[in-house]
């Protein structure tokens, strides 16, 4: 069934803010200690995607989301435009490159789908190349699946409204000064078009799942995601090593 995303809220009426947020402290804490096992063990890993238009959240939702968890087991990574070694290579070179490897969680905050994403728009790459991609990606999603590495991907839906005024602070607020960029606004003009290639991608797409997150409220947001990896992490078989060695027992 095709997935539309004009289907999907930008917001969640029914939520209730306190008890939403009762829950999701909940959640986080039980997602420390699942991950810090996770770590222990060194054999499974996550690896969590966020897309969203600009604004939508992504740095803040992944500062919120691993409050309670081990930063000995974690990595971060933002994609830019790549640079010129990177385009010296194959488009999903520097994205395998940073992958996780066992027992780790790392969090894209964009990702190999900008790839896609951005040149389908700004038209910079022939469309049968493009197309390509999508196959290319499905297969390098397998892959890390079947490494024991499992993708959760998120869009994070967020209304062109709420981008404004998420923009503008970033313009009023001299906190926030840092977060503007002139080239927001420009790719701001072409709001529904990236959102017709987001929903491509969501469609094409589909060997590892796409989570579809209310984003105009950042504690809805919060929730929604959290909830998602807690489930991710209770899935797997995650055991606590056993000791390697009995030779300082011995010793006693």
């Amino acid at each position: 069934m095709k997935v539309k995303l004009a289907d999907h809220p930008t917001f969640e009426k029914e939520w209730d803010r306190k008890d939403t947020e009762r829950k999701s402290k909940q959640l986080l804490k039980k997602i420390g200690k699942l991950q810090n096992k996770m770590y222990a063990q060194n054999k499974y890993s996550i690896l969590i995607v966020l897309q969203g238009m600009d604004a939508s959240g992504k740095d803040g939702v992944t500062k919120s989301l691993l409050k309670y968890t081990n930063p000995l087991g974690i990595k971060i990574y933002s994609f830019k435009k790549p640079s010129e070694t990177e385009y010296a290579h194959d488009f999903l070179w520097r994205v395998h490159d940073v992958v996780p490897r066992k027992g780790e969680l790392h969090v894209f905050i964009r990702s190999h789908y900008e790839d896609i994403l951005v040149p389908s728009v700004e038209k910079y790459i022939p469309d049968e190349i493009i197309q390509k991609r999508y196959a290319m990606i499905n297969d390098f999603e397998n892959l890390l699946e079947q490494n024991d590495t499992k993708v959760l991907k998120f869009f994070l839906n967020v209304s062109k409204e709420t981008q404004k005024g998420r923009l503008m602070e970033r313009i009023d607020l001299k906190q926030k000064h840092w977060k503007h960029k002139d080239g927001d606004w420009d790719t701001r003009e072409k709001f529904d078009q990236y959102l017709d290639v987001y929903e491509k991608i969501i469609n094409k797409c589909t060997v590892t799942p796409w989570y579809i997150v209310p984003s105009d409220k950042n504690w809805q947001k919060l929730y929604f995601i959290a909830d998602v990896l807690l489930k991710a992490l209770e899935s797997l078989d995650l055991k606590w090593p056993e000791l390697v060695t009995e030779k300082f027992r011995e010793q006693i």
